[in-house]
């Protein structure tokens, strides 16, 4: 039997500094595969159908981007959101988002 590895994808408001730090992490852990995006329209990368398609689940950084993705992807059939409460306020890479995906993982 082959483990596949969970599919997870992190969102945050502009793909620059919360979800990419978060992607970036863990990038090398062999029990997962990750992405990143972000919700609004000038995003970095800004989330997808195919990447909703694609994920397990996703971890939004706060609500308004759970709901944003329920508002703009109403067709889709969604993976299960999860909200992360992780506000923003961190530069990309802080080691206190480390510190707090840790407390969840």
């Amino acid at each position: 039997m082959i483990n596949q590895r969970l599919k997870i994808l992190f969102v945050c408001a502009m793909n620059k500094q919360r979800s990419a730090t978060a992607e970036r992490i863990y990038r090398n852990d062999p029990r997962v595969e990750v992405r990143s995006a972000g919700v609004r329209v000038d995003a970095n990368r800004r989330v997808s159908e195919a990447d909703l398609r694609w994920a397990d689940i996703v971890f939004a950084m706060e609500p308004d981007h759970k709901r944003r993705i329920a508002r703009q992807f109403q067709e889709v059939d969604l993976p299960r959101i999860d909200v992360l409460e992780i506000p923003d306020e961190f530069e990309f890479m802080d080691p206190e988002i480390d510190r707090l995906l840790s407390e969840r993982d």
